[in-house]
């Protein structure tokens, strides 16, 4: 979205396409940083939804039958965790990037 400069004073217009490009920029990895929040935050509610399921499954059965029964769920569970935290990993990074862009800016 690049926009004309107009006369201002005190700015030459080197500086404004400058500021401008910027700007454009900041938008940019704006953009992408909502994009990876927004993958993250897309995974939370699957992976939370099977952990309550799995709390109120112990609630009711728990007995030792039960327990053992539910170790594939366990690493099922944990894979889902796994992957989630990852997604966060690259949201975070992400963001690290935008603020290291900004502070550069």
């Amino acid at each position: 979205m690049l926009m004309v400069c107009t006369a201002t004073p005190g700015v030459t217009k080197p500086q404004c396409l400058s500021s401008q490009r910027k700007l454009d920029q900041t938008r940019k990895r704006y953009g992408q940083l909502i994009g990876a929040m927004k993958r993250a935050e897309v995974k939370i509610d699957p992976v939370l939804a099977a952990f309550r399921d799995q709390v109120l499954f112990l609630k009711h059965n728990l007995n030792a039958q039960a327990i053992a029964s539910l170790h594939q769920e366990m690493v099922s569970v944990e894979a889902d965790i796994a992957s989630l935290i990852k997604e966060m990993e690259a949201s975070i990074a992400e963001a690290d990037g935008f603020i290291k862009a900004m502070s550069k800016a």
